[in-house]
């Protein structure tokens, strides 16, 4: 599999990921991973490095994430995570209508204080596109915030029925847009973008109304 660098320097590399991957393995599951993937390709090409991964995206996300060559930046950069210096941009496309131009969910996940800050792109008939900024990095953050808040992401399977919505998805409607920090060596701004995935371009296509 060709997984696209958006970005590479001596100390990161900053990948596309498709959906349907994981980043590193879940527990009891022997699924091939992103990272699997990245470092078996180093080793074909006889480089000795490895990459590790800075943070995680769910399987069924799509979009940009942070590898270290080495542990020793990894741990900066988790660290930059950690302290919230990274500034993450997602696009979401969520069930029903939305009234409100922007706003914040703050509600706690799992007695730990959770923010997300949107605004609306735009309103289709059944469903609103937004972007959003997650301020925290809690587990599921994004799928679980929407939910709370009535507004599922669509092809939400885990956290909301699939029967109770009309409008259905082949994959989780959540994209990793753009990141935007400081990089931990060098001092310079680093801000990269990803094009929206294919396969959520053609539901847009086909959901125009």
């Amino acid at each position: 599999m060709s997984i696209p660098i958006i970005y590479e320097d001596d100390w990161l590399v900053i990948v596309d990921k498709p959906a349907g991957l994981l980043t590193i393995p879940a527990p009891k599951k022997n699924l091939r991973t992103l990272t699997d993937i990245l470092n078996e390709d180093l080793k074909s090409k006889g480089l000795s490095y490895r990459l590790h991964p800075c943070h995680r995206l769910d399987r069924e996300t799509s979009g940009l994430i942070i590898y270290a060559k080495g542990k020793s930046v990894q741990k900066k950069m988790m660290d930059l995570f950690k302290n919230r210096r990274i500034n993450k941009t997602y696009i979401a496309f969520v069930q029903g209508k939305i009234n409100e131009d922007r706003g914040q969910i703050n509600k706690p996940i799992d007695g730990i204080s959770a923010l997300t800050s949107f605004r609306v792109l735009e309103r289709r008939k059944n469903f609103t596109i937004v972007e959003l900024n997650p301020k925290t990095g809690r587990k599921n953050q994004i799928r679980i915030h929407f939910k709370s808040i009535g507004h599922p992401l669509v092809g939400e399977t885990k956290f909301a029925f699939r029967k109770d919505y009309r409008l259905r998805a082949k994959r989780l409607c959540l994209h990793a847009k753009s990141l935007e920090f400081t990089h931990p060596v060098t001092g310079k701004l680093i801000r990269k973008e990803s094009k929206l995935a294919a396969e959520l371009e053609k539901f847009l296509q086909i959901n125009k109304d």
